[in-house]
This record gives structure tokens, sequence and C-alpha cells, in this order.
């Protein structure tokens, strides 16, 4: 106990339930006027001072504090940039220059977090003026000459650079690769323009994604009385603010689609413009398109690879699509005579109510059985079995958070120690994004004194706070996404690499979500399960067939489904190909979905201005499908078996895991499956997957 600090108070059995006291007693803080919450406040607003600051960082006590950060980062950034330079070529460079990246990405990466998910926007304000001002700082620093030959120098020293193990080389490798896709080879003047282009990009990037979540507003009397109440109301217009997919009025759902992806010109002007910007940047550096200089490195490695899995998983995913649109047509038949053909508005509607007649999966059947406390259990165990891994929940000091119900876990190894922290912010507030991700806050590396720096992520969730009385109750989907969330988190955990630069996360994007996706497959796996599904009330553990109607009701529909993300997909690496673009992106889009996808195009609608994935995964929204396809075989041949293979466990931990990005993501892959998969082979998986299970197709029937 000495080793893993005083302050660790939950034993893993009881993890799940300390979480669940600790959030049941923060709501009752925030539902109470008790003299006590009052001081508490009074004493925080007060006295700045006195707090220790987000994630422990000093500085960060309140929002000015930022500047603090970012000020010593820059001085002690400056100071690496002139050792670098000074120091004779050898593996102290790349150490150098890691330590370089660190001093930025502390800052760059807790504020990347605290400026989407603070609920105080003064913070929110100084978070976002960190990033903008760092972010430029690299832009630069991706273009000092100075620097770069201190590097070069390395590189061109066959004796220094025999010396170096394989994560350094690699290491070295990809910090000259950041010089080079940002123009280093370039006269001045164009590596000034290589800058500002990188600075508006990101501008753009930040703008366009504001755009996408905006509300779309419209004259209350162009729309049916007895549909209005679905809309909010704002004097005389109404508020579109989604596509109200689950709404079973046919009438609401194709309102919100033509109201809500109406084209906007000034969010057009801002798509054209980044897609434009990020082109000339990737020729000016000298990249065909910026889907070659986006897939450099990746496991895909170039577009064409891209592209003939895309059309390969197309063709095979053809059929069974067409069945599947055939069956939302005649659901849409059945439940509405009058007008039968199926509109992209239907496809995520119908194919939910097709899956709840099929398989009666009601979400209320389910979440008593997947309290967060059972849940959390659930991950302690199979983490414990797979990989000598639990969880504990730490006290948190005044000011570390900054909401009260957030929970800190230190993650300890069985015999390796304290791994790392997560801080788990799981609950809906006024403000927060409704979106489930996982942010690394601190990079884990090896230090100068032979410590290491341990890794901190926040996993993010929107779960709704619980009744009165009662535990929260996870439904099916929230479980999954739990599960996937936490499998980023043991990468970050668990990728421990000598060099911050490629810890954890910081991988090839079609790598990245690799853990999280196979993660997934363990959520939906009975003997999983049933460790930890128990009925709140009861005790009763959640029933097997349950779990097979479960997991076979995903399979409904879910060809269509995957053809969508295809779609999405195609249409991504056709924005990032060949410019100039031969037609507008409204016309590119209506093309594509008609082709790609099957079901028409709707005359004024400009779906692409909401795909806020462009800014985030421009050129990679395809590493969603192939992450996939991976998970899928590497569950399969290692998993599906016995899903507690502590043998197995360990070898992914060695092969796929303790990597981060220190490794060819396709090595990885090889090391783990002990052969390397084609693009067939990926479509292969991808599509075996959506095949009914016999037994219980049988049983149902």
């Amino acid at each position: 106990s000495a080793m893993l600090g005083g302050c660790r108070r939950a034993l893993p059995a009881a993890l799940g339930r300390a979480l669940e006291a600790a959030v049941a007693a923060a709501a009752r803080r925030r539902g109470g006027q008790g003299d006590e919450n009052k001081e508490g406040n009074s004493d925080v607003f007060s006295l700045c001072s006195a707090l220790q600051g987000l994630f422990g960082v000093p500085e960060l006590s309140c929002p000015e504090g930022f500047q603090e950060a970012q000020d010593k980062a820059l001085q002690e950034s400056e100071q690496l940039v002139q050792k670098a330079c000074s120091t004779p070529p050898g593996p102290e460079t790349v150490i150098i220059f890691d330590q370089l990246s660190d001093s930025l990405c502390r800052v760059a990466d807790l504020a990347d977090f605290v400026k989407v998910a603070h609920p105080d926007f003064a913070f929110r304000e100084a978070a976002e003026e960190a990033c903008r001002n760092i972010g430029t700082v690299v832009e630069k620093l991706n273009t000092d000459v100075e620097l770069c030959q201190s590097l070069r120098r390395l590189l061109s020293d066959e004796i220094a650079m025999s010396s170096l193990d394989p994560e350094t080389r690699r290491v070295a490798e990809l910090f000259m690769f950041d010089f080079e896709i940002s123009g280093i080879h370039l006269d001045e003047e164009k590596r000034k323009k290589a800058v500002d282009l990188n600075v508006r990009i990101l501008d753009l990037c930040n703008e366009f994604l504001i755009g996408t979540h905006l509300p779309n507003k419209i004259d209350k009397h162009v729309l049916p009385e007895h549909i209005r109440y679905n809309f909010t109301a704002e004097g005389n217009y109404l508020q579109v603010a989604g596509l109200h997919a689950d709404c079973p009025d046919d009438l609401v759902r194709e309102a919100a689609y033509k109201i809500f992806l109406h084209s906007n010109s000034q969010q057009l002007r801002r798509l054209e413009e980044l897609l434009v910007s990020r082109n000339s940047l990737a020729q000016l550096v000298g990249y065909d398109t910026f889907a070659h200089r986006a897939l450099q490195g990746t496991m895909a490695k170039n577009p064409e690879t891209v592209r003939q899995f895309l059309e390969r998983l197309s063709e095979q995913l053809s059929k069974r699509t067409q069945k599947d649109f055939e069956m939302m047509a005649k659901m849409k038949m059945k439940l509405n005579p009058q007008n039968s053909t199926l509109m992209p508005w239907d496809h995520p509607y119908y194919s939910g109510v097709l899956r709840a007649e099929r398989y009666n999966i009601d979400p209320g059947l389910y979440s008593p059985f997947f309290s967060l406390g059972a849940c959390m259990e659930g991950l302690n165990s199979l983490f414990s079995q797979l990989l000598g891994i639990s969880l504990y929940a730490e006290q948190t000091k005044r000011g570390e958070i900054w909401s009260e119900d957030v929970r800190k876990l230190a993650v300890v190894h069985e015999t390796e120690g304290l791994l790392g922290y997560i801080y788990c912010d799981f609950f809906q507030r006024p403000d927060k994004p409704h979106q489930d991700c996982h942010f690394t806050v601190r990079g884990g590396r090896l230090k100068e004194n032979g410590e290491y720096q341990l890794p901190v992520v926040v996993l993010m969730l929107s779960l709704p706070h619980s009744a009165k009385g009662a535990p929260t109750l996870l439904s099916p989907g929230m479980m999954e996404n739990l599960f996937h969330e936490m499998g980023h988190a043991m990468h970050s955990m668990l990728g421990r690499t000598r060099y911050q630069h490629v810890t954890g996360t910081r991988c090839p994007t079609d790598f990245a979500e690799v853990p999280s996706i196979l993660m997934e497959y363990f959520a939906n796996d009975y003997r999983v399960v049933n460790q930890f599904a128990r009925h709140y009330k009861t005790g009763q553990p959640l029933p097997k067939n349950m779990v097979s109607r479960l997991c076979e009701s995903k399979k409904v529909c879910a060809a269509a489904d995957m053809q969508l993300q295809v779609f999405y997909a195609v249409l991504d690496q056709i924005y990032h190909g060949k410019h100039p673009l031969k037609k507008s992106t409204t016309e590119i889009l209506k093309e594509t979905q008609e082709k790609v996808y099957g079901l028409p195009y709707v005359p004024n609608t400009a779906w692409q201005l909401r795909f806020s994935h462009l800014v985030g995964y421009g050129a990679k929204y395809y590493s969603y499908l192939m992450s996939r396809a991976v998970a899928s075989m590497v569950w399969k041949q290692c998993f599906a078996q016995n899903p507690f293979d502590r043998a197995m466990g360990e070898r992914y931990r060695r092969e796929m895991l303790a990597h981060g990005g220190g490794k060819e993501p396709i090595l990885m892959v090889q090391g783990m499956l002990q052969k390397s998969p084609s693009v067939e082979d990926f479509v292969d998986a991808l599509v075996s997957d959506l095949d009914h299970d016999f037994e219980t197709f049988i049983m149902d029937s």
C-alpha cells in the first residue's frame, strides 16, 4: 500500500459501489442548499490560490493560469530548441526532441480537453486561446531550418543511426516526417506560405466544426401545426437542432432532415476553403493530394489501398444492403401505406423498428442489469484476468476536477505498480458536448531522472443522472460505449513507450481504434457479461438468451449501416483527392450517395456541411472500418475461444498495446495475428461479422 500512496480507498471488488456512492453524494450536494455547500462554493470562488489546480497542475487553479502554463512551456521549448541545435548527433538528439514535444503537449493536450468540457466559460476561453497559441508555435517549429538540421545530421550519420534501437530510430523518422509535411525543404517564402496555410486551416477547422452543430431556424408557419411541438420555439421561429432520427412520425423526421441539412452558404464557403487549403498545403510540400499526405505512415499507407478496400467492401455488401433496404421499405409500407418509398431519414428509424420487432430488445429491459457500478466492476474483473490490472477509486484534491461528479481512477498492475490515472467524466451537464470520447491529458515517457512520467487521460461520456434512490443505469449502447472508451484508456496506460511522441494512442488513426473496437467484442460476449450483469434490485443475472438476442439484433440491417459508413468514407476520400474537384461538394455528395449508398439524394440538402469528422478525420474516415476489421480478426483468432485467456492478454499487450505509435501498425497486427492481412482479409472479416448466429436464430424461430 505504501507503493500505491495513502489515499487510494476502494478495493477493486468494491470499485463500482464506491463510484456509485460518490456520484450519489455529489448529486445530493448539487440538490442541497445546506451551509456546507454554500461555504464550499464561496471558498472556491474567493480563494483561487488555495486550490490544487486542474489535474494537479498548480498554475491551473484559475483561468489566467493557462497563460502562465503556456509561457512556461514556451520558455522551456526555447531552451530545448537551443540545446537540440548544439547537441552532437546521437540518441540524445531524439530525447531532446521528445522533451520539446512533451513540454508543448502537456499544455496543448490539457487545453484541448478543457476548451470543450469545462463548465466555466472563462476556463474554456483561456484553454481555446492556449491551444491556438501553442498550435502556431508548433507550426513554426516544424519549419525551423536550424532545428531540422540538428535532426538531419543524426539521420544522415550512419554510425550514429546504427547505434539507435528500433523505437528511437522510428521516433527520429517521425519527427523528420513532421518537418517534411510542413515544407521544411522549401525556400523561405514557400515555408512561410506553409505556416500561413497551416494556421488558416486550423482556424477554418474550428469555424467549420462550430457550424456543424449550429441549429437551423424556420418560420413556424411553414410546418403543419401538429408537428411543431417537436422543435424548440423561438418567437415566430422553430429551431431544428438535429435529425430527430428516432421519432416515429415520418413527417417530423422528413422536416428535421430537410431543415437541419439545408445548405448554408457561409458553411459551404468554409468547407470549400478548407478543402482547397489542405490540397494547396499538400501540393506545396510535395504530395499529389491531401489524402496522400494524410495516409503516410498509416496501416493503409496510401489512397489506392483505401480505394480498393472501400470498393471491395461495397461490392461484398451490395446484395445484403439491398435486402436490408427492401425489409425497411416493407416495414414502412406496413406502418405508412400512403408513402412506402424509403428515404434517407427512414434508414435509422426503420432499422430500429425491425430490430425491436424481431428481437424485442427494449433498452428498458436491459438497463436494470447494467448499473454503472456493475459495469465498472465488470471492466475491473476483465482487466484483472486478462492483463493483471486493477482500477482503484482515488480521492481528488480541491480544484483538481472541473465538476464534482468526476471520479479519478488509479490504474495499478499486480507487479509493476501504478501505471497512470483515468479521470471519469461520465455525466451529462449543461454545455457539455454530447459525445463519448477519450482525451490524452498527459502522455507517458521515461524522464531524464529514470522515473516514468505517468499517463493521464479523461474518459468523457454523457450518462443521465440516476433517479432518486436508484443507481445510474446504462442502456446496452451506453454499456458498449463505456467498454469502447475504456479500450482507448488501456491503450494509453499500457503503451508505455520511452518517448511521449509515440505514447499510448499517439499512433496512426486506422490503428488507434483497434483496441477500443476490440473491447466492444468483449462487451457483447455472454461469458464476459455474465460476470457482472446483475439486476440492481434482485441480484438476478442477465439471462443468456437476452444477451444472444441483443447481439443478434445488432446484425439486423447491419449491412445497410455499414454501407452508409462506406459512403461517408468514399466521400471523404473524394473531397481530399485530386483538385480542383470536378464538381461542387454538394454535386459530389449527390452522385456518391446515389452510387455508393443507394438511397436518393434530397434536393437543397447538404449533409457534408454537418460532417464534423472532416475536421479530425480528414482523408481518414475509413479508419473506423479498417480498425473494426483488424479488431474482428484479433477477437476471432485470439479471444473468441476464451475471452479471459491471460496468455493471449499478455500477447495482446506485448504485440499491440505496448508500442503505442513506436512501431509500424501493420507490424503490430502481424505480431498479433502471426500473418500479414490483405485487403481481402479485412473485407472478409467485416462481412463475416454480419452473419447470424445459427443457434440463436433457431432458438428465436
